[in-house]
């Protein structure tokens, strides 16, 4: 089912997103395999970053399926998405079904991508990794490649306004070299987050940051919250859902949320 609506969407958004003057470069799209399994681990700093990843592994002759949470699927638009495009749900409580089919279809050769952070950085700088990734890859002896998106938080940050329209922002996407899955899930994480934290920096720094703008790191310049900053506000967002729901079934910062994550 999800080759039709990929066809699709592959035949419709290009088109799409060249009219709104969006300008992608790639570099390292030799890191993504060929073929066989792969998991894309990527930065998250907007609710755009799966697209210019989508495009990065479609330069590749590939197709890739990301991991999604699974309340989205309370959204008609999005469960139907889901369910055509082969997303896998995760429920952050219970997270041990998506675990394993993960693992399953990194096996059949499919190319996977999620977010080792879990949630978006507000500081635009990698929030700490999650272990799911690393397990995942070593589970299924595929390797990890990191991938960094940069721009995409222009178009559609978290706490501030959407420019989807005309916004002929450019996008910068980074492949580096695939990780092997070797040792702990402790050292590949490591080894993980050092890559992709190298290769941000090496993308910032071909790419203008004017001063003061909300969207630049304030190591560079900008007003955007500090790491400190970024994780009180995270906080105090998990205590104020708390107090919504009145369940202690809320992650507090440090913590994790399933077998994922």
């Amino acid at each position: 089912m999800a080759e039709p609506f990929y066809r699709f969407g592959e035949w419709v958004v290009p088109p799409v997103v060249a009219m709104n003057g969006t300008k992608f470069t790639f570099r390292g799209l030799e890191n993504i395999p060929e073929r066989g399994g792969a998991l894309l681990a990527q930065n998250h700093t907007s609710y755009l970053d799966w697209l210019p990843s989508v495009f990065a592994a479609r330069e590749r002759g590939r197709r890739m399926y990301f991991m999604i949470k699974a309340e989205m699927a309370d959204v008609k638009a999005v469960n139907y998405v889901i369910k055509h495009a082969r997303l896998i749900p995760v429920d952050r409580r219970q997270g041990h079904d998506a675990f394993d089919t993960v693992v399953q279809r990194l096996r059949e050769g499919e190319l996977i991508g999620m977010h080792p952070e879990a949630t978006i950085s507000r500081s635009f700088e990698l929030r700490e990794f999650k272990t799911g990734a690393a397990r995942m890859a070593l589970e299924a002896q595929v390797p990890i490649v990191p991938l960094i998106v940069w721009g995409a938080h222009r178009i559609w940050p978290k706490d501030h306004e959407k420019k989807l329209f005309r916004n002929k922002i450019p996008i910068a996407v980074a492949v580096g070299r695939p990780l092997p899955p070797h040792g702990t899930a402790e050292e590949v994480n490591l080894a993980l987050r050092r890559a992709m934290n190298e290769l941000l920096y090496q993308v910032q720094e071909e790419y203008p940051h004017p001063e003061g703008e909300y969207w630049v790191p304030r190591r560079l310049g900008g007003s955007a919250p500090t790491r400190e900053d970024s994780q009180a506000i995270r906080f105090n967002e998990l205590q104020q859902r708390l107090h919504k729901h009145g369940t202690d079934g809320v992650t507090r910062p440090g913590q994790s949320q399933s077998g994922i994550h």
